[in-house]
């Protein structure tokens, strides 16, 4: 039927006997399309005001279209183009074809997706602004996604986030053709989802009390549930729900005590981590409450899938349960670790049921897969390799590129846009389904997701659509830079695309001092740096980006940043240390992890000391091991003492040394220095619950001629039985053995 829709847009197509430039569409549009084929010289010219027929089989499409066009003036004398949109068999589920002709515009598509997809690809065609005159050139573009899951984990629970947000990030999400809102709903720190049949789960889950006192919280009900579901669904998002178990349930428990393996009482925890007191397997009444709940979710969320998170769930409460002891022996099981693949099991085979399926983070290949199960790899790529290997879905979400929470610092845009979901290596019947971005909330309150969240989920839209062969990092910058102005248009607060500056240490000519520069690491950026000795609140002198200085001693360097004329706010600031050692010969004696190699080989001894976030890049890290170093010195110098620095963030898994030894030698042989107790260094604190984060620092008097230092630091094992993730193997997080000379 025609219809018309003029109304809601700000344009005119119009033929034009002066032909203007011709605008290279293909050149701005993310993701970039699978085919482009230019049909003719001829253009279609737009003249600064639009009015549009509709020719169309695809009514459910076109409101949502002419909602994101609304907003501006139309001409009612404006000449008619027509936009015609065709049902077509044979086309990819969300594949469509789209052509430019000199009289106006034709989609195809077989499926209402892929309609919606080529009408997503025509709005950003169309200038933000009415131009006085440009024009699109006639061609066909032919374009469909490489994967079927393109998704962004929102968690809502850590920090709620309102309802109109959730629904302006679906429209985000649609804009950019990913397809999943993963919508994290239940958590230790919130239950976020109205249950009829369990009203504590958000009378009480749903808030808790903060350190300072003041109370956080929020849910949704199930109307405004609903709205958002089937606003998602206008959009072509599919909501999938997760309800966290075993683990991760501590709201539930504060809610209803019974549904834990000792039945105390709790409150809804106001700090992160990993905590032991989880759904108890061994008692009915747990698989009955889970059963009621999930029937009302699905009532709700009409997805195939439903997640039902799986990770860090700690055996410590199963082994000293005797109802989990008892099932354990009951259905013939091993060990915990296969109590909670039967726990899972049975959930999934409810699940199963009632027609849907089950996703799980890659924790529940622990104890024997689910069969049916769909597993979502976020430790590495290992967990996708085994679930294919079983012959089960995968979707990759590894925190090495897909964890927004995590700073700039340590996952950039261009980290972000060279991920590659499938492995390497990867063998089996099982499919990669696609990938997922995720935004935890722990420090990141609805006021702050949009800087974690974008531009990197502009390259992670484009990973997750286009063919690896069409990827091109530079291409991608030239057309991220053209699509600024669509996130400004649309309000998006982004963050900075990497860190803006680079930087470039060198050893200094005497001891005690390092030369450093700074660059622009993005265009447009402008600024200046200074070093703020210790103990000083302002620097001596500020230099220009570009130009060289030297640090002497220890302090912080402050970098002013200015882009597009407008301060950045708060310097960039880090801590460093202008000392003999850095950038001298260095031998590990451990080997790097792979997510926390802290600035590599040399990044032990190169000036830079440990920052206040442990995932920044900053910190080298091992766990259930030891660490240590030895750096060896041009020549002997009198030294007068050795340092190093240890991060502590205990509810991470991230503790103090056991012990720690500072030594140092003059010929590579003899050592002089004893070992610490880190209980004598630090305090008992390391022994204790805390909830903080910190860095600590251990230094010794040295007052002797040297020319090899060496530093040892000796795990201290499992994480004790307070821990809420008793027995299993801590963490040390180091940073920088800093060699001071005895001053001339």
């Amino acid at each position: 039927m025609k219809q018309w829709i003029g109304a809601a847009f700000a344009a005119m197509l119009a033929a034009s006997c002066t032909p203007p430039e011709v605008t290279e569409f293909t050149d701005t549009l993310i993701p970039q399309p699978e085919h482009w084929n230019e049909t003719s010289a001829e253009s279609l010219i737009v003249t600064g005001q639009w009015n549009w027929t509709v020719d169309s089989t695809w009514d459910p499409v076109l409101p949502v279209w002419q909602e994101w066009m609304r907003g501006s003036q139309w001409n009612d004398d404006a000449t008619e183009v027509e936009l015609k949109m065709i049902r077509v068999e044979g086309l990819p589920e969300e594949g469509y074809e789209l052509e430019v002709q000199k009289s106006g515009v034709t989609v195809r598509a077989s499926t209402e997706a892929g309609a919606f997809h080529a009408l997503t690809t025509l709005r950003w065609m169309i200038p933000l602004e009415p131009l006085e005159k440009t024009a699109l050139p006639c061609g066909v573009i032919q374009d469909a996604p490489r994967f079927p899951h393109r998704g962004l984990l929102l968690d809502c629970c850590r920090h709620f986030m309102q309802p109109e947000f959730v629904k302006r990030m679906i429209d985000l999400l649609a804009l950019h053709k990913m397809n999943v809102l993963h919508w994290h709903l239940t958590e230790d720190q919130g239950w976020r989802i109205e249950i009829d049949a369990y009203p504590r789960l958000t009378e009480i889950g749903a808030w808790r009390t903060e350190a300072d006192g003041s109370t956080h919280g929020g849910f949704y009900t199930k109307d405004q549930i609903r709205d958002i579901v089937a606003y998602a669904a206008s959009r072509h998002v599919m909501v999938i729900p997760e309800i966290e178990l075993p683990g991760h349930s501590n709201a539930a428990l504060a809610a209803y005590p019974w549904l834990g393996c000792t039945g105390e009482q709790m409150d809804v925890p106001h700090d992160w981590g990993v905590f032991k007191d989880i759904y108890c397997a061994g008692s009915d009444s747990t698989f009955e409450f889970l059963e009621t709940v999930l029937d009302e979710v699905l009532e709700l969320f009409p997805s195939t899938y439903i997640h039902i998170g799986g990770d860090e769930a700690p055996k410590v409460r199963w082994e000293a349960c005797a109802k989990c002891q008892h099932r354990i022996a009951a259905e013939g099981l091993q060990d915990e670790h296969e109590l909670q693949s039967w726990f899972i099991g049975r959930i999934g085979r409810y699940l199963e049921s009632k027609g849907r399926k089950m996703i799980g983070w890659d924790e529940i290949l622990e104890g024997g897969l689910p069969a049916g199960a769909t597993v979502q790899s976020w430790r590495g790529m290992e967990g996708g390799r085994a679930a294919i290997a079983a012959g089960n879905d995968a979707i990759m979400s590894p925190t090495s590129h897909c964890y927004f929470d995590y700073p700039v610092e340590s996952t950039d845009l261009e980290e972000v846009y060279g991920f590659e979901p499938v492995p390497n290596d990867v063998q089996g019947t099982g499919r990669i389904l696609g990938g997922e971005c995720n935004m935890w909330t722990e420090r990141a309150p609805q006021d702050l997701v949009d800087s974690k969240v974008f531009p990197r989920l502009v390259a992670m839209s484009e990973v997750l659509w286009s063919q690896p062969a069409q990827r091109d990092w530079s291409n991608f910058q030239s057309r991220m830079v053209q699509h600024y102005p669509r996130l400004d248009a649309w309000g998006v607060k982004y963050g900075w695309e990497t860190v803006p500056i680079s930087m470039q240490w060198h050893a200094g000519k005497s001891n005690e001092a390092l030369e450093v520069q700074f660059l622009p690491a993005m265009t447009g950026v402008q600024g200046t740096a200074a070093f703020v000795p210790l103990g000083q609140s302002e620097p001596e002198v500020s230099h220009p980006l570009n130009v060289l200085f030297r640090i002497i001693g220890e302090g912080e360097i402050q970098v002013n940043l200015i882009r597009k004329g407008a301060s950045m706010g708060v310097p960039w600031t880090f801590p460093v240390a202008g000392h003999v050692g850095a950038f001298q010969k260095i031998e590990l004696e451990h080997e790097l992890n792979t997510y926390y190699p802290g600035r590599g080989e040399q990044g032990l001894a190169d000036g830079r000391l440990g920052s206040h976030d442990f995932r920044d890049g900053s910190w080298q890290a091992v766990q259930g091991r030891d660490m240590g170093l030895t750096i060896e010195l041009p020549e002997p110098v009198r030294i007068d003492s050795l340092s190093m620095q240890f991060y502590r963030y205990q509810d991470a898994w991230i503790f103090l040394p056991d012990s720690l030894q500072f030594q140092w030698s003059n010929d590579g042989v003899t050592w002089v220095g004893d070992w610490l107790m880190g209980k004598d260094v630090f305090g008992e604190m390391t022994f204790t619950p805390n909830e903080s984060q910190d860095v600590n620092r251990a230094a010794v008097s040295v007052n002797a001629e040297a020319k090899w230092v060496r530093f040892t630091a000796r795990n201290p094992g499992v994480c004790p039985d307070w821990h809420e993730a008793a027995s299993s193997e801590t963490w040390m997080f180091l940073d920088e053995l800093v060699v001071h000379t005895t001053a001339p």
